[in-house]
């Protein structure tokens, strides 16, 4: 079964570097939707089936944790698992995105490599969930 992904960045090339990578990689990818914030990914998630998230953290109009927050927050969202891609990297940091409910954690500038093996893991999960 293909997976919908939902890439969450202001930025169209880091977008467009993240789609690429996950076109690249050896999962079974079906639709990926991108989003510039926050706001926009929520209504990407309102409009579309997507099992997993990729998103940044430093974004206007909506950041990422305030998304995260958004999707905890709701029951049609929470069970959705979600990758933070950022440069902020603190161990603070990812701490607290992990009590929050994200996933993992990728640090930019990142290999096409390390994404695969994060997705992979995260899906992974998700598979046997669904077995």
């Amino acid at each position: 079964m293909a997976f919908s992904i939902l890439v969450v960045d202001d930025s169209k090339t880091i977008r467009s570097i993240i789609v690429k990578t996950l076109k690249l990689s050896r999962l079974d990818i079906g639709e990926i939707y991108e989003a510039a914030n926050g706001k926009e990914a929520l209504q990407v998630l309102q409009d579309n089936w997507i099992d997993l998230v990729l998103s940044d953290l430093n974004m206007p109009e909506m950041n990422g944790l305030e998304l995260v927050d958004k999707m905890t927050s709701d029951d049609m969202l929470k069970s959705i698992p979600v990758v933070i891609i950022s440069t902020d990297g603190s161990t603070t940091r990812i701490e607290e995105l992990k009590a929050k409910g994200i996933k993992e954690y990728i640090r930019k500038p990142f290999t096409p490599e390390a994404v695969g093996e994060i997705i992979d893991k995260v899906m992974g999960v998700i598979n046997e969930r669904k077995e």
